[in-house]
This record gives C-alpha cells, structure tokens and sequence, in this order.
C-alpha cells in the first residue's frame, strides 16, 4: 500500500509581497553606461589639467555606483507569502540569501493590526496568543492599508464559515 498525503486544503487569501524595483536590467545597463562615460568625461578633463589623481578617484567611484546597485538587487530576492485556509494562516518569509521562515497562525484567534505613526509611516502586525510579527515591511503604507483590509475581509469571511450556511 502506498501512503497517500491528504488533499491540501482550499485557498481563502493568498498574497506574495515582493520589494518594488523601479529599475530592471535594461534600465540598469543604461544607466551604467551614462554613469561610465560622465566619469570617463570628467576624469578625461581633470587628467587634461594635470590632476591625473582624479582619473582613480572617478573609476573608485564608478565602481562603488555598481556595487551598490548590485546589493540593492539582490535585496529585491527577498519576498513574504501570505496564504489563508481554513484551518491556518501561513506566513512564509525568503530572505536574499534563500533561508526560508514559515510561522503559521490559527485564524480565528488573528489579529490584524496597523500601527501609525504620526509621520504618516506605518506597521502591519499579525497578533495571535502573545506573539507579534511584523510584515510587508519593503511596502508603502498605502499598499499596507491595502493588504490590512484584503487580510480583514478574508478572515472574516474565513470566521463566517462556508457561504449558505
């Protein structure tokens, strides 16, 4: 006999949250290459001049542009799912570096709670039986309100049962 594992219970709310990247690999070539040939220009003039010292200085700094778009792109790697059945709320966190975290909460006893601040910042917190985790923190408030009410309606929908009854 071959065990057979239990059919995965329906989806209520499923959201994947994923940093915002305003700039992809095309952009990013582009502006390298505008980057390159303003510093290129630059430590040309100074080298004309008789400051040839600059010429490094404009290649350290070039350099340190890429670098620090590379870091920020593997940033974007990271990403949280958020998956809501009837039975559990999974949260499942990825970091940049792959390592995965899942916490997972009984729905009925969930809170959804959005702290301000008085700057206009933001914090979305899920709350169940002492334990507080912070989510969406790569979001914009805007798109945290969002996901607060989405989150909302699904459990309560979720806490009301099965439609009909």
């Amino acid at each position: 006999m071959i065990p057979v594992d239990p059919p995965a219970a329906p989806t209520l709310f499923q959201a994947q949250l994923r940093p915002h990247c305003s700039l992809g690999p095309t952009g990013f070539r582009v502006l390298m290459t505008a980057v390159v040939l303003a510093f290129s220009g630059i430590g040309t003039a100074f080298y004309a001049l008789g400051a040839w010292p600059v010429v490094g200085f404009c290649g350290l700094e070039v350099v340190l542009v890429w670098w620090c778009f590379k870091l920020n792109f593997r940033h974007l790697q990271r990403y949280e799912t958020l998956r809501l059945t009837a039975g559990e709320l999974e949260l499942r966190r990825v970091s940049a570096a792959g390592a995965v975290e899942r916490l997972t909460f009984q729905p009925y006893w969930l809170q959804v709670r959005l702290e301000e601040e008085p700057s206009g910042a933001n914090r979305l917190l899920l709350r169940s039986h002492g334990r507080e985790v912070s989510i969406g923190g790569f979001l914009s408030p805007d798109e945290r309100i969002d996901l607060k009410h989405a989150l909302d309606a699904a459990l309560r929908q979720q806490r009301s049962g099965p439609a009909g009854l």
